[in-house]
């Protein structure tokens, strides 16, 4: 396992290396492609074969020579090989040949990879008249035509299926940018509907509590303070996470809130008047720090939208510990669900986040059939599933 990682990383690095740096790759390419043509130049030769020559190794190095462009002009390159080719076969036809058209495989991979349809028209046209002319001039045979034309098919496939799993790649890519900024954009408004709500509620009580009970009213004015302060430090704890690196005076990479800050969550809803209850029932069990984050977005969510829109006295936070489940319910005795401007995107954002987890929420009128009940269901990952999602 700590090979494959090895190999993996290692791997992963060298195709950053080669994407941020395209010419250094060509150059070594061609390099490549330079050794492998070498290798009839230094081998010993047949008796009665003419000698390999110098003027002949610097024409095959003519052939190569035009790969460093590859990329930038991939047709051209394919002409200058073609025009290269033809010379080295009209100027030494008893030269050293190839055991295969290294230069001619690697700009048709190159071309089907990288050039619109009709460059890989033309190079399609191409290969069906120069393939046969130079096994004409060369064998002859129908096994060098057959093999010829096999290994240009394979290239050009082979180029495709590099093309399309790129694409797939890239597809990939935007959709998890897309996933991720909607979670980010899910977060920063839980964060700000919770703490504006509550902002809203004490500002509107301070005044009353200033005329009647002063220090009912510092209270409240305490309170908004601290839930402006822990909604600045959540979004600052938010966007630490993605800075590329530690930059110095730059937001500490903190968790996310978990099980560990519903109480005081709790406490700071209670400082809005609204009575609120908390219990769990079963095995308390620990969570994973993602399943743990999606529990306490989703009370926070249910207690914003019970404290913007339900006008209630007492709400119920109730976890119940299953052997595969996770339940959380939040009933309120507030006046139900209503429709209007704001009202039902809280319970959006807290289907999006079960169903993210594979679980399931289900919003309604609670038991008695008044006030308000948000029951969501949340599966628990096995051991396996946790190290997987770990990993």
């Amino acid at each position: 396992m700590d090979l494959r990682e090895h190999l993996r990383g290692w791997w992963a690095r060298a195709r950053a290396l080669s994407a941020a740096h395209p010419p250094a790759v060509d150059i070594g390419v061609a390099l490549l492609v330079q050794a492998a043509m070498t290798m009839p130049f230094v081998v010993p030769r047949p008796d009665g074969v003419a000698p390999a020559t110098w003027s002949a190794y610097g024409l095959t190095t003519l052939t190569v020579i035009p790969l460093i462009w590859r990329r930038r002009a991939p047709l051209a390159v394919l002409f200058a090989i073609l025009a290269t080719s033809a010379l080295y076969r009209l100027a030494l036809p008893e030269g050293p040949g190839q055991p295969l058209p290294y230069t001619g495989l690697v700009i048709v991979y190159t071309i089907a990879v990288l050039s619109p349809p009709w460059k890989r028209l033309v190079t399609g046209i191409l290969a069906l008249v120069t393939v046969p002319l130079s096994v004409w001039l060369n064998t002859g045979t129908a096994r060098e035509l057959t093999f010829s034309f096999f290994v240009f098919a394979a290239a050009y496939v082979f180029g495709r299926l590099t093309d399309a799993r790129q694409r797939a790649h890239r597809v990939e890519a935007e959709q998890a940018a897309a996933r991720e900024r909607a979670r980010i954009a899910r977060e920063m408004h839980d964060i700000l509907s919770h703490a504006v709500s509550l902002m809203i509620v004490q500002a509107e009580a301070g005044p009353v509590a200033v005329r009647t009970a002063p220090e009912r009213a510092e209270a409240a004015f305490d309170a908004i303070s601290e839930t402006g302060r822990d909604a600045m430090a959540q979004l600052r704890r938010m966007l630490g996470v993605l800075r590329e690196g530690d930059e110095p005076g730059g937001a500490p990479r903190a968790p996310q809130p978990g099980l560990a800050g519903l109480p005081e969550l709790l406490d700071r809803v209670r400082t809005s008047g609204l009575d609120v209850v908390y219990g769990t029932a079963g095995p308390v069990r620990a969570l994973t720090d993602a399943t743990g984050t999606t529990v306490f977005r989703i009370v926070q969510e249910a207690l914003t939208n019970t404290v913007r829109h339900a006008d209630a006295r007492t709400v119920s936070v109730q976890l119940t510990y299953t052997e595969r489940d996770t339940d959380i319910r939040v009933t309120d005795d507030g006046r139900g669900p209503r429709s209007g401007p704001g009202v039902g995107h809280g319970l959006v954002g807290i289907r999006e986040r079960a169903a993210a987890h594979g679980g399931t929420a289900v919003t309604g009128p609670g038991p008695d059939g008044r006030g308000f009940e948000v029951r969501v269901r949340i599966p628990v990952p096995t051991t396996a599933e946790a190290a997987e999602v770990a990993r």
